[in-house]
This record gives C-alpha cells, structure tokens and sequence, in this order.
C-alpha cells in the first residue's frame, strides 16, 4: 500500500455522480488504523458541532464541505463527522486543522481526534472509487463491516493441553535465533547461514520438521551478545552503545513427532548404558548402547539399530522435560546450545540415586516401536502437514 490510501490523478472523469469523500489518509503507520477514524472510502454525508441527527449539515463537494469547515473552525476545532461506509452510517468524532501549503487560500480537512498523525485528504470521487477505497480499508482495519457478528466460545484449554501435548510442560515446536555477524550487512546473508544451518542438520541425521522462518528485532550491542539474559541485564543498565539489530528466527518440530522414553534402573547398575555426543550444529545424539542396561531395556537399543539403518541419528529433544536443543547463534558465530558434559553428570548423579530418567527422542518417518518400550513410549500427537515432512 503506498502512502496508506490510492491517489486518484486529477485527470480522471466519470460520468458517475461524484460524492465528497476521504481519498487518502497521510498517516502511514496503517497498522494504527481504526474505525474511529476517518478512512479512504469514507462517504461524508454531513457534519456538525453535535452529534445530534437535525443538527448535521449535509456535504455534496469538497468545496462546499471546506467552507464549512472554516466557518466551524472559528467557534472550535472538534467536530462530528456522518460517513457513509457500505450500508452504515456511521458518526466519527474528529479535529479540524488546516491543509499545509494552503497560507494565502486556507484550506480546511479533517483529521482522527486522538491521532494528530491521521489527516483525511478529501476528494470529490464516484461510489465506484469510494467502495474500491472502503475495500481496502477494510482489510487495513481487519473489520470485516459487512460480515456476521462475531462471538465468544468457551475453550476447555486444560482439557485440550492434557489430550494433545502428552508432555504437558512443553509446547513441542521449537526454534533457534540467529543473529547477524559484524561483516552481515543484510538480512538475506543471516537467511542463508540459518538455512545452511538447517540443511547441515538434516542432511547428518536430525530428523527435524522445517516450520517457518521470521525476522525478529532484537537488541545487541558490541560488548554484550544477544542471549535473553544478556539482553535483558543491557536493557536495565541502559547502555548507550545497544542496538535495534535483525535476526532470523528458525521455528521447527523435532522429528516427526516425540516419543517419550524412561530409563528405569535396576539394583545394582552403575549406568544407564548409553553414550552421547553432539552434532556439529548443537543437537545431543545417542552413538551407543549397551546391551541389557536401562536404556537397552527402553528401547534405545532397537531405535539406534532402525536409526544407523535408515540414516538417521537418535536425537534427544528433552531431558526430564528440559529442552536440550540449541537456543541462538550469536553475533560472534557461536551456537548457544547445551553442554553434552553437563547432560553426562546429571546422567551419572540420577544413577548413583537410582532414579528414573526421562528422555525425549526425535522420531522420524516410518519409525517402529519396539515391542520392549511399547508401553513407555507416547508420541505427541502434533504432526506437521504432508508437504512438510522431510
């Protein structure tokens, strides 16, 4: 939308009766729009001081609608509009200023009462324009003025969650920020090193779901990186040296869907029985299982077998409920994921307590249950649409 409204050239006739109306607002911030304020398309049927009905002065031109507004003006600036938009009437509450460039001949318009940045540009234009203008605004305001009257519905949320996210503590879609190096000027060379990124990750065996990709302003800085925490401790030091920086975020599923897993110990065990490992891109994986042990016993054996078959890595999305996944890659080119040695000792310390470990797995297409899990296994029920899978 350019300048927020269409200018019609001054050329352009019609043999249509034409109506004095709003052919373009000068505000362009169009997201700040409402129906409120004067809008392109708006038909002025009439104005007054009031908002009484016997007290509006009809409006047939431009010319004429000027000089009653500079007759108004001198008593006061804050009128009421009567516009016609579709089948309704409707009154607005609005400011009279007047047009710039108009020193020697003033010119009056109107403009939004709480909005000194909304000014209408009026016009003398056919229904046909006005209705092709009330269209637009329309789809600028998001109220579709000529459809059915919308309602609240009450939602069962906790019902909902419980039935659908298995693991109730987390939202199952993730997504990693990545911010743009020194020598990134744009915000194509961040797109392309988020999707190399993915790709890497894909093609070594993360069975990841592409969901969508976005810009996101954030803030940075040259002594502080882009981490929540960092950013939030800049934002309350005030420091005069951040910056309103665009990243790309990354929004995907792990795997296909997550399947559930716990490691239960018995008497006597010193391990679970697996090894980890982290990808190059920051995903933790399992590389070995030991037969007979916890995590051979939960399947994993079976899993790492299907997987090595099929070219794919067995890659654990949660720990206990905790994501492990990387978060960011910062504006020094690390990627902010977890530590693989930290995961170790929170293994090694649940078995020394004999405590039972739950895993979240990355599934991938086609993938089997083993008989041996069946019972300890639940995928979450999120499955994204066909074109999507990888």
């Amino acid at each position: 939308m350019e300048k927020c409204g269409l200018i019609f050239q001054k050329n352009m006739r019609s043999p249509q009766t034409t109506r004095v109306g709003v052919k373009q607002v000068k505000q362009e911030s169009s997201e700040e729009w409402d129906e409120s304020m004067p809008l392109p398309g708006d038909v002025i049927e009439g104005i007054a001081k009031d908002d009484s009905e016997e007290l509006f002065v009809p409006a047939t031109a431009k010319s004429e609608l000027r000089s009653q507004l500079g007759k108004i003006k001198q008593q006061g600036d804050v009128i009421w509009v009567k516009v016609r938009r579709g089948d309704r009437a409707v009154k607005l509450r609005a400011r009279i200023v007047q047009e710039k460039f108009s020193v020697l001949h003033k010119k009056f318009t109107i403009r939004a009462a709480e909005d000194d940045r909304h000014v209408a540009v009026l016009g003398d234009l056919t229904l046909e324009q006005c209705t092709e203008l009330q269209e637009m605004s329309r789809r600028v305001v998001n109220v579709d003025c000529w459809g059915f009257n919308k309602r609240g519905v009450k939602y069962n949320w906790k019902m909902k969650v419980g039935t659908y996210l298995p693991d109730q503590n987390a939202s199952i879609v993730s997504s990693i920020l990545f911010m743009p190096l020194q020598f990134e000027h744009c915000i194509e060379a961040t797109t392309v090193r988020c999707m190399a990124w993915f790709s890497a990750a894909v093609s070594s065996g993360a069975p990841l779901v592409f969901v969508n990709i976005q810009t996101e302003q954030t803030l940075s800085s040259e002594k502080i990186n882009s981490t929540g925490r960092e950013i939030s401790r800049c934002r309350q030091q005030n420091n005069t040296n951040v910056q309103r920086v665009q990243g790309i975020r990354l929004w995907f599923l792990p795997g296909v869907a997550e399947v559930s897993l716990e490691l239960v110990p018995q008497q006597g065990e010193m391990r679970f029985g697996m090894e980890i490992k982290p990808t190059e891109e920051g995903f933790i994986y399992v590389y070995s299982v030991t037969n007979g042990l916890a995590a051979d016993r939960a399947g994993l054996g079976h899993l790492r077998e299907e997987a090595i078959a099929t070219g794919y890595l067995v890659v654990i999305s949660r720990l206990e409920g905790k994501s492990i996944m990387p978060s960011n890659a910062c504006s020094d080119g690390l990627i902010h994921c977890c530590d693989h040695n930290e995961i170790r000792d929170t293994l090694t310390s649940a078995i020394a307590q004999m405590d039972i470990i739950q895993l979240h797995i990355m599934a991938w297409p086609h993938q089997t249950c083993p008989t041996s899990a069946a019972q300890s296994m639940a995928a979450a029920k999120l499955r994204p649409p066909k074109e999507c899978q990888i």
